[in-house]
């Protein structure tokens, strides 16, 4: 116990590491520039969302149908409206055929296919905050095999000039 408070005592560490005391100074200093900077500025607002469309794609329709009902049960639990939970009514498959053999045998063919799944998923009425952790929990928890494609639909002000009435001018 005395060799271990002995060494870790403030004289001790200083003189076994000479730059320590230059590194806390710069660091302090550091910390307080930043937040002096951040006190000027002006917080950034937080966007919002009239809605936000996910669009999963996979080969298998059950996995689909409980990453669906994963996703609305988790937006579910953080407060958030769902739009849909649906698949569309056909999905797409692409057919191929090739030979068997390399270089001969020209009638021996395999065919080949592979079926795309689709469902669709909405949620509405977002703030930026909340709509970045809901995407980024659903794209960790995203089953192997499956694609997600996100289209966000941003609420903005319209612009001044379109928001004024046009002014008119009397000519006399």
């Amino acid at each position: 116990m005395f060799l271990f408070t002995n060494f870790c005592s403030p004289r001790n560490i200083s003189s076994t590491l000479p730059g320590t005391t230059i590194l806390i100074k710069s660091l302090v200093t550091r910390f307080s520039s930043d937040t002096a900077l951040s006190i000027k500025t002006e917080p950034e607002l937080d966007k919002l969302y009239k809605k936000i469309e996910v669009e999963v794609r996979g080969n298998d329709p059950a996995v689909l149908k409980s990453y669906g009902i994963f996703s609305t049960t988790a937006a579910g639990h953080l407060g958030i409206t769902v739009g849909r939970n649906s698949t569309p009514k056909k999905h797409t498959f692409e057919r191929f055929t090739v030979l068997k053999s390399a270089f001969v045998h020209k009638k021996h063919r395999v065919q080949y296919e592979y079926r795309t799944y689709y469902r669709h998923l909405d949620f509405l009425r977002l703030t930026g905050s909340t709509a970045n952790t809901l995407l980024e929990y659903l794209q960790r928890n995203l089953p192997e095999g499956v694609a997600m494609k996100v289209t966000k639909h941003e609420i903005t002000n319209l612009l001044e000039a379109v928001s004024k009435p046009p002014q008119e001018t009397v000519s006399k």
